[in-house]
């Protein structure tokens, strides 16, 4: 059976525009000489919809978009993920659905059997779960279709699973000649090759062919990666979608396998996932261009090349900030920086109004020493000054704080975490170098130039605050604060375990201590690019006002 693949980026709740990609990727698929054309799971309303689908008019709109669609379908097949209404009770009203479209008309519908409720998924928050699903005739031929989450608890490849029920295997003991997972995946690091070897391991196990259709895009703090995949029955790759950009791929399922997997080092990806990202909140956001601090360290310029990767460099705008403690060599880099990139830069020094606050705070301070409170106050101004410029020129502020800044709180509120999106604050100091130095192998292939100045990467790292300030002044250093955020957050190991692991007691106490007292600044963070298993965000519900310690 032949079969195409739209690995299409949908935009959440732009119902109308998803209806017109889908349709361009069915005529598409008429002209390739196709029987089914493939959309990812809940195409028509974009994912994740979330409380979208509490609008009643939201949902009749996805379901006038599916009769549009299936009107314009002829003899091949449209298979698209839609919202359908459940009206049996007791239960949810919705269900997370797909349709398949044929000859003018809804030839069948099936819908998704495990909803997923962990990390950033609540799907069973809106939609009620199948409890049967049986292959769809196509022409002789026995589809199993099954959506995103259905095909991620195979007793053989999992050793500890989520869910009783296994979709996959149910529908091939009811005759399922071929497996068609509609999907809607968000990356991390390393998960591609995880659901690669998920996929190939259910063909082999079933012996059926599987055609798996990815979301692409990024939708708020969520990035889908495509990387959509068809395995033949012996599980040997047969296609393998584009990472990070929409693809159109096809698929003959009684054909052998006879693909070259496409192979990404990983930073490669981090850096496709980040830009996506950007490009794609930006721009569904209805912004077209982004303003950013730039200090001369490392973090700002990782977040520089980001944009300018995503927008363009006449799209991006930088802006030092300098103070009394601002080193000359910082302001060189950020100026070299710039030039590198070829994006416009401004210098905006803060020290005439900062001189100005502490004047008008002298009276109410005297007879104290100068301490962190003066310290915030410079990135609160940088902060202001930096808004102005995202109101004045309608640009979105990108803030560039990292992981481990925001694990520790080693940021200041109203400072540098203004802005809008936080791009980098899911990546962890220790992998921004090691991003760093891929952007500069990678720029200086494609352009002559390493766009990120040697210094910048080399110096310690310093928020200049005070004079001859480094971040080890106050922190470990970010490989022992890395490692024990993996551990505590990532892994949920306890105190006790990360110290019996080999770090020292008194690292592993302040990070921990530093790392909870943080949680009240996490919540007021702009919204960050997930790309680890465990992002600072939807998907890490701890509560501000605790008092739960684990020893």
């Amino acid at each position: 059976m032949r079969i195409a693949i739209a690995q299409s980026n949908l935009t959440v709740g732009d119902i109308a525009g998803n209806e017109a990609r889908i349709l361009g990727a069915y005529r598409r698929g008429i002209e390739a000489g196709v029987e089914l054309v493939v959309c990812p799971e809940l195409a028509v309303t974009g994912y994740p919809p979330r409380d979208l689908l509490l609008r009643p008019a939201f949902v009749r709109e996805n379901l006038a978009a599916v009769q549009r669609l299936a009107a314009a379908t002829g003899p091949v097949g449209l298979l698209v993920g839609f919202v359908s209404e459940h009206p049996e009770r007791p239960g949810r009203g919705l269900r997370n659905s797909a349709a398949l479209l044929r000859n003018g008309s809804v030839v069948a519908i099936r819908h998704k059997t495990l909803l997923p409720t962990y990390d950033v998924f609540d799907e069973d928050r809106y939609f009620e779960p199948a409890t049967d699903n049986l292959p769809i005739d196509f022409d002789g031929r026995k589809l199993g279709v099954t959506i995103c989450e259905d095909v991620w608890n195979d007793a053989d490849f999992w050793p500890e699973r989520r869910y009783r029920p296994d979709p996959a295997s149910v529908l091939v003991a009811a005759g399922a000649e071929i497996l068609v997972n509609l999907s809607a995946s968000p990356w991390h690091l390393d998960k591609d090759r995880t659901r690669h070897g998920m996929l190939a391991n259910l063909a082999r196990k079933t012996r059926r062919p599987v055609v798996y259709c990815n979301l692409v895009g990024g939708n708020d703090e969520l990035v889908f990666d495509g990387q959509s995949v068809a395995f033949d029955a012996t599980g040997a790759l047969a296609v393998q979608g584009a990472a990070f950009a929409e693809d159109f791929l096809v698929v003959d399922t009684d054909a052998p396998g006879a693909a070259v997997p496409r192979v990404h080092g990983r930073e490669e990806l981090l850096f496709g996932a980040l830009v996506l990202g950007t490009r794609d909140y930006l721009h569904k956001c209805g912004f077209k261009s982004a303003v950013l601090g730039l200090s001369g360290g490392i973090d700002s310029a990782v977040v520089a090349c980001i944009a300018v990767e995503a927008l363009g460099l006449g799209n991006v705008r930088g802006l030092a900030l300098p103070s009394q403690y601002s080193s000359p060599g910082s302001l060189d880099d950020a100026r070299a920086l710039s030039a590198n990139l070829g994006i416009a830069h401004d210098v905006v020094p803060i020290q005439p109004p900062f001189e100005a606050v502490k004047e008008q705070l002298r009276g109410v301070f005297a007879g104290l020493p100068e301490d962190v409170a003066e310290e915030n106050i410079q990135a609160r101004l940088r902060g202001v000054i930096l808004m102005a410029m995202s109101n004045k020129f309608g640009s979105l502020l990108l803030t560039t704080g990292n992981k481990s800044e925001l694990a520790v709180g080693y940021c200041t509120l109203y400072g540098d975490m203004c802005g809008g999106l936080a791009v980098i604050s899911d990546v962890p100091k220790t992998q921004v170098y090691r991003l760093a130095e891929w952007i500069n192998a990678d720029s200086a292939a494609r352009f002559g130039r390493a766009w990120i100045p040697r210094a910048s990467i080399d110096k310690p790292p310093s928020a200049e605050l005070r004079p001859n300030q480094t971040d080890q002044d106050s922190l470990p250093p970010y490989e022992v604060l890395d490692s024990i955020l993996e551990q505590y957050v990532v892994g949920q190991r306890s105190p006790s375990e990360i110290i019996a692991g080999g770090h020292a007691e008194a690292d592993v106490r302040r990070v921990v201590r530093l790392i909870d007292l943080a949680e009240y600044k996490r919540r007021q963070a702009a919204p960050g690019l997930k790309v680890t298993t465990k992002a600072f965000g939807v998907g890490r519900r701890v509560p501000v006002a605790q008092r739960w310690r684990e020893a």
